[in-house]
């Protein structure tokens, strides 16, 4: 069990990591400024790998600027950054459809598309949170915009074009589990009266066709009418997402009063996942498993990576505060110290991303096409941020 000396010390503990340590790795060094955006694959040393741009990341880090800038300090810096990012994107990350590009190069010619919108809504909450910071009136008009885009994507079929055949229908929880996120950062910065109703929607689905109370699983993917497709992709379990999932729950759980039921879903989320989860031999996240405990296809599902860590430190921090069981301390308390013992370059800052099952380090990148300065400093933030109030209070504002 966590005193408040604890939470105290936890919340300095991820202060400092934030500001002294992880921002720094980063900012300003990836600053483009000839091209705009950020310069983000990156080594051990902060050592560019390759200068092509994952659109994502640009908008994930865009986001964590300006979140900065609104949350924690008014630093020109940070402010200049999101405006690096966010003016990057609208130049050179839309398609003449209207779809967003996955990949781009330096100076922003396209490479590839993604048959999915998660550019999209990583544009949302960027755009969202620079307009915040900035006072734009047309980057909170852009974020909206966007944000009606994302929801015909995800509620019109054949809108985008689909990845597989109609031979075998799925869904996934990716989806559901994301507009929900992208919806509170929208409703948390600027504002959008369509958040509220989406974001229920969006967790009735996840409760009535993912979470599996029966075997306590929260399926990573499943036929039309919730089943289990007894196939290998459909008994792949991931873990860390959801988990992440059940802390974006927990979150909207502590915005609307601390909700009994969706603090009951997302906890549940969090035992069925943590109990698959969780390597009982090495400690940390494994991958991925499967539903019924047969091998995984693919061959890094017994590795370490970074963001799970992140997203299980964010959920169990966030379960103990608000139910105040003993459990979600010991757990937190495993997580978080299983990762800050093996992820960080104690030399050079920030964290490394991928580890083999045994904790040894697989490769040195700290900034790719999928990671950069989002999981680790999002979880940084939003731990200090729910540390800094009481237990089970967060503001609506």
């Amino acid at each position: 069990m966590y005193s408040e000396k604890d939470l105290t010390a936890l919340k300095d503990f991820y202060t400092d990591q934030l500001l002294n340590n992880t921002v720094p790795f980063w900012f300003p060094r990836s600053f483009d400024e000839e091209h705009g955006g950020f310069l983000l694959m990156r080594d051990a040393d902060g050592g560019l790998i390759d200068d092509d741009k994952a659109v994502w990341i640009q908008g994930r880090a865009t986001w964590m600027l300006a979140t900065l800038y609104n949350t924690v300090e008014q630093k020109p810096e940070w402010l200049e950054g999101a405006r690096l990012g966010y003016e990057f994107l609208n130049r050179h990350c839309f398609d003449s459809d209207g779809q967003m590009f996955f990949h781009v190069t330096r100076d922003g010619q396209p490479i590839r598309k993604r048959r999915y919108f998660f550019s999209e809504t990583f544009y949302v909450i960027a755009a969202a949170a620079y307009a915040k910071a900035s006072g734009d009136e047309q980057a909170a008009a852009n974020a909206r915009r966007v944000f009606g885009k994302c929801i015909e994507y995800a509620t019109t079929p054949g809108l985008l074009s689909p990845k597989f055949t109609a031979t075998r229908p799925s869904k996934g929880i990716g989806v559901p589990m994301i507009m929900m996120n992208t919806a509170q950062q929208l409703r948390e910065t600027i504002g959008d009266i369509r958040c509220d109703e989406w974001i229920s929607r969006w967790i009735t689905d996840i409760e009535r066709y993912f979470v599996k109370d029966d075997i306590r699983c929260v399926m990573e993917q499943v036929a039309s009418d919730g089943s289990i497709i007894d196939h290998i992709d459909g008994r792949t379990l991931n873990p860390g997402h959801a988990i992440e999932g059940a802390w974006f729950i927990l979150h909207e759980a502590k915005y609307r009063n601390n909700d009994p039921h969706l603090i009951d879903l997302g906890c549940r989320m969090l035992d069925y996942m943590w109990e698959r989860g969780w390597d009982k031999e090495f400690g940390g996240i494994l991958y991925f498993r499967d539903v019924f405990d047969r091998p995984v296809q693919e061959y890094w599902q017994d590795m370490k990576f970074w963001w799970p860590h992140n997203e299980t430190i964010i959920a169990t921090l966030l379960a103990f505060l608000m139910t105040g069981k003993s459990k979600y301390a010991e757990w937190h308390q495993l997580v978080h110290e299983y990762a800050y013992s093996h992820f960080p370059d104690k030399e050079q800052g920030e964290w490394f991303g991928y580890l083999h099952r045994d904790g040894s380090i697989a490769q040195t990148a700290k900034g790719n096409l999928f990671k950069g300065p989002f999981h680790l400093p999002r979880q940084e933030w939003y731990c200090m941020k729910a540390l800094e109030i009481k237990p089970g209070v967060i503001s609506k504002n």
